[in-house]
Parts: structure tokens; sequence; C-alpha cells
């Protein structure tokens, strides 16, 4: 049942926050809503990279982690009528930049003026940078930032929209008609989804990893893939070549390996986010004249079509499914070698 108005003046949650480099659980008051925000009840949290790398120190964060959800809104503030019978109920996913205009500035930035919101110069992003996030029974966004998920989307495959609506921002940025084929590095989560985003564009995409398992996920996708060490001695036993390569491997040793893999003149696109500096040589990208391009958040339109379509399913990169009240140990286990994605269910 969605909340009338008053209970939400009294109401309490469950969730995780970060404290001293782990998550501990709380007992919190719902948060207070802006006007034209949501507040959405998390169905399904998905436990990433950036997470880890949260709990590591990554941004200094300090609050609820957690950006991949979804979830039901369950109320609505300073709205007419009409648009709050629209959203309570519905199933969304959310983007997790919050720019300027939905919170109060006006004038709005430069980036904002310019609709580049997830560049907004004053955002808080969702479970990374000042706003708390989604390991948790409740969570607020504005409504421009949250997308109707459609019933043929089950839970387990709509968790994935934003990290396959960052896979599909390289088709934003990246010509990729120009090219007849693609190099990903990193065979986990994110570089899993670009490989299937690339193949539905691409007829042929190679996932380089190390870890047999996750390479067989990826062939199952027809992606052909081949095998790495996923250290320094890459760089001597990869011989191939390729116009478009995109960094996914979530460590320092893969950029590299990248810029060694891309031809002269070729693209390079990076996605990994770590804590900690990358130790690497930028001869290449001038020698070889390389253009290199980073790469975060992307449409999240484009990614529902694609689940809603059939074209792209997930769900067989999910390893295990816990309950929210044991997020402390999802994230230990999505911590351990070969795990793939790490749900929380609420």
């Amino acid at each position: 049942m969605p909340f009338l108005k008053s209970d939400l003046l009294n109401q309490r949650m469950l969730a995780f926050q970060i404290t001293n480099k782990s998550l501990a659980l709380k007992e919190k008051s719902l948060p207070k809503l802006r006007p034209g925000w949501a507040l959405v009840r998390m169905r399904m949290a998905g436990i990433c990279n950036t997470d880890v790398e949260i709990l590591r120190g990554y941004h200094n964060f300090r609050g609820i982690p957690g950006h991949e959800f979804v979830g039901e809104v369950e109320a609505v503030a300073g709205v007419s009528a009409a648009l709050e019978k629209k959203w309570i109920g519905k199933r969304v996913a959310g983007e997790i930049n919050v720019a300027c205009r939905a919170l109060g500035f006006n004038p709005v930035c430069r980036f904002c003026k310019r609709r580049l919101t997830r560049h907004c110069e004053r955002r808080k992003v969702l479970g990374i940078v000042a706003h708390d996030g989604a390991f948790a029974e409740y969570v607020t966004l504005p409504l421009e930032n949250l997308h109707v998920i459609p019933d043929a989307v089950s839970d387990e495959a709509a968790v994935f929209v934003e990290p396959l609506a960052a896979a599909c921002e390289i088709l934003e940025q990246v010509d990729v008609r120009k090219f007849h084929e693609a190099a990903v590095l990193g065979d986990g989560k994110l570089a899993q989804l670009i490989a299937r985003v690339l193949r539905t564009a691409l007829t042929r995409v190679v996932l380089y990893g190390k870890h047999s398992h996750k390479l067989a996920l990826a062939r199952s996708a027809k992606i052909q893939t081949k095998r790495v060490r996923g250290d320094g001695s890459d760089l001597q036993h990869v011989k191939e070549k390729f116009a478009l390569v995109v960094e996914a491997t979530g460590s320092p040793s893969g950029l590299p390996l990248a810029q060694e893999m891309t031809e002269a003149r070729g693209t390079l696109v990076l996605k990994s986010t770590f804590h900690g500096a990358a130790p690497v040589e930028t001869w290449p990208i001038v020698v070889k004249e390389l253009s290199v391009i980073g790469s975060r958040c992307g449409p999240f339109d484009k990614a529902i079509t694609l689940l809603r379509t059939g074209k792209i399913d997930p769900r067989p990169l999910i390893t295990r499914i816990f309950p929210l009240r044991d997020a402390k140990a999802a994230m230990a286990f999505a911590q351990k070698s070969g795990v793939m994605k790490v749900l929380l269910q609420n």
C-alpha cells in the first residue's frame, strides 16, 4: 500500500551506511521529499564495482551507497493530483545524477543550461556523491530522473538498467558504423554488458578476460572470447590490434594493455573507475594518435528498450540474491573471485 502523506512523518527505514570502510545497519527516518521528488521503495538493488571502490575510499563517500536499483513509487511531493496519480505505484529505475534544477538552484549552472545535466557543477550522485543511495528500504530521487519499467521486464532484469545504460553510452559517443569489430578488456559485470551492447551493432566483438566461467557467459551471448592473465605479462603475449577498444577491467593494469591493443588512429574508450592511481605512460597515445574517450552514464530509454525487446538478457549474469538485511554479507560475497552480479532484495 502506498503511504498516506501523514504516515511519512513517523515512518522509519532500514539502511546500510558506510562506517569505517564497512557497511553498518542503521534505522533511519524516511528522507524528506523536496517538491517534484519521489519516495521510492527499493525492490532490488545491484552491487557493482564502484560500490566496492567506495568502501575503499573512492569519492570519500560517507552515506548510504548503491546506485543500481528498481523500485516502486510510494509518494510524490509538490505536484498536481493528476501527476501524483500518474506516478504512484509505478515500477521505476532512476538516473543517478541529481542536477541543479532538482536541487532548487536558479539560475542553473552552465552545463545544465547546455542540457549536460550529468556534468552539473552542483550535482549530487545517488550513492556516490552527497546523496544517499539504494542499499536501503527507501530512496529518493527527482521525478525527472525516473523511468517507468515496462511490465514485460522483470525486477531481475530491470535492476541492470543503470549499468546497461552506461554501456549504451558508447554507442552515443562513438559512430560504430566506422568499425568492423571491437575488443572489450575485462570479463566482469560492466564489461559483459558493454560487449553485449556492442554486439547489437557489430558482427564481431572479442572479450578479453582471465576467468574461464565468465568468458563462457560471454560466448553464450555470441561474443568471442580470449583468455589473458590479467597482469603485466599480457603486454608481451597479446598481439591483436583493434581500431576500437573498450577498457573495462576495473583495474589499473588494464589501461597499459588497452593502449597497446588500440591500433594507430584508433579509438580507446575508458570505462573503469577505481580508487587510486593507474601507472601508465602516455606516449603511446601521442605516437599512435589515439582518440581517448572517457565514458560514464548513459541513456536509460535505450537500455530499457534493449531489455523490453529481449535483445539483451542480463539475468544470466546474476550469481546470487541476498535479502537487504544481509547487505554486509552480500558486499563481502560480491568481492570474492569469480562472482558476477550480486543483488539485494527488499
